[in-house]
């Protein structure tokens, strides 16, 4: 399958995301409700053992292995889950525009890449757009205290950004489900000991463990199968600027499903959020022009993992 293909798919899987967490968290403590979604990919994952298996082991590999599944699931969902607590699904799929530009920014202190103009203006843009998002969104019910949640689903972006580098890093040893079988063991283990401060639930509702179980398999398991698989094939930063339609998705589902409506000034941060991605997005050209050593970096991986 073309890793383009595989990355709308995740995008996709991503957006409708903010929809289910929506009504899961509505009704079931976000600590609960995250435990379930690991604890259903991890029973799959088991399920899936002889193509989890398929993995190469080498020495200082656990240092990144442990980082990675702190980053994501664990802190990643944390912030996520209660993100959505606080403000509404469109807003936090539309700070998911970030993203490419955190991890650039990530990418330059860990892989040594050089950071472009576009990035740096386009990661200001994408900051400055954000903050102005947050400061014009209204309190409601789907949102009630934005300034918060939004700050929260920032966070969980920087968490997102270092898994993907880390990622980056890992696929050429390890396969996609190996990869997301350590996210559900560690997401598990994480989130169980939450389980002893929260008042369990003793009565069941359908339309949140479904919500649950969507999340934990098409999202989970699907989506950062896509995701991994297809990051083994291009570029980190290739790959991480498809996630600017996670939020079209997002919206899109959040006005069909969830029926919100945004003001014309949360529309304009958008837009400016949208404008900093689009200026990002020259990074590859300059610095291919600027005999930029990360335009080599890129092709030598592609050509390793085709190997």
């Amino acid at each position: 399958m073309p890793a383009s293909l595989c990355l709308i798919i995740a995008t996709f899987l991503w957006g409708s995301s903010f929809i289910a967490l929506k009504y899961a968290v509505a009704i079931y403590d976000p600590a609960l409700v995250i435990f379930l979604r690991m604890l259903t990919t991890l029973t799959v994952c088991i399920l899936l053992w002889r193509w989890v298996k398929q993995f190469e082991y080498q020495a200082g590999d656990w240092k990144y292995l442990l980082s990675m599944s702190l980053a994501e699931p664990c802190l990643y969902f944390l912030f996520e889950g209660h993100a959505l607590e606080y403000t509404s699904a469109s807003q936090a799929g539309v700070l998911v525009s970030c993203l490419p530009i955190i991890v650039a920014f990530l990418a330059f202190y860990m892989l040594k890449e050089r950071l472009s103009k576009a990035i740096l203006v386009g990661f200001s843009l994408c900051i400055g757009g954000s903050i102005l998002l947050t400061l014009v969104s209204p309190h409601s019910d789907q949102a009630p205290n934005p300034l918060l949640g939004n700050f929260l689903e920032f966070l969980a972006m920087i968490c997102a950004a270092y898994y993907t580098v880390s990622v980056k890093h890992l696929c050429a040893r390890y396969s996609p489900l190996s990869l997301i079988a350590l996210q559900g063991l560690s997401g598990t283990l994480f989130f169980a000991p939450f389980l002893l401060f929260i008042e369990i639930p003793t009565q069941l509702n359908n339309n949140a463990l479904l919500s649950i179980l969507y999340l934990g398999t098409f999202v989970t398991l699907g989506g950062y199968g896509m995701y991994n698989y297809a990051i083994s094939k291009i570029s980190v930063l290739t790959a991480a600027a498809f996630s600017n339609l996670i939020p079209i998705f997002s919206l899109l589902l959040s006005a069909i499903i969830l029926h919100e409506v945004l003001t014309v000034t949360q529309w304009l941060s958008i837009a400016v959020v949208f404008l900093g991605v689009i200026i990002s997005q020259r990074h590859n050209t300059q610095v291919q022009d600027d005999d930029d050593p990360l335009g080599q970096l890129e092709q030598q991986s592609t050509c390793e993992h085709k190997a």
